[in-house]
């Protein structure tokens, strides 16, 4: 199965994989899965690494995204386009991109984010 994960997913995943729940740590580690990492995320890592506010280097997400044997998933304009129809129940414009790209793909997303669960039509993994 495809499984989108989220950027929060990832950071828990290398950096304290006790917050996973058993569920997700299950998917994440289910060789059937096939699992991906949006670019928005990576842009979201990078962003919020050179600000400070993440200690994840390029160095470790690379990392990550080889041990855990990720594709990055490139975000297209029909995902894009999915945004005009997304309500505003997230207001976090990198959530709403990882979203939009999930229901254009329909594909679950491997989230702790509860307002992921808020639309309609995407399968949230907990």
């Amino acid at each position: 199965m495809r499984l989108l994960l989220d950027t929060v997913t990832l950071i828990y995943a290398v950096e304290s994989p006790e917050h996973l729940s058993k569920r997700a740590a299950s998917a994440l580690h289910n060789a059937q899965n096939l699992l991906e990492l949006s670019s928005v995320s990576l842009a979201e890592i990078a962003i919020k690494a050179s600000l400070g506010k993440l200690r994840l280097s390029a160095a470790m997400a690379r990392q990550a995204v080889q041990d855990l044997d990720i594709r990055i998933l490139p975000y297209t304009g029909e995902h894009a386009f999915q945004l005009f129809a997304l309500p505003l129940h997230h207001r976090d414009p990198f959530d709403r991109q990882i979203i939009a790209q999930a229901l254009a793909e329909k594909i679950p997303v491997v989230t702790s984010d509860e307002k992921f669960r808020l639309y309609e039509g995407l399968k949230v993994v907990w």
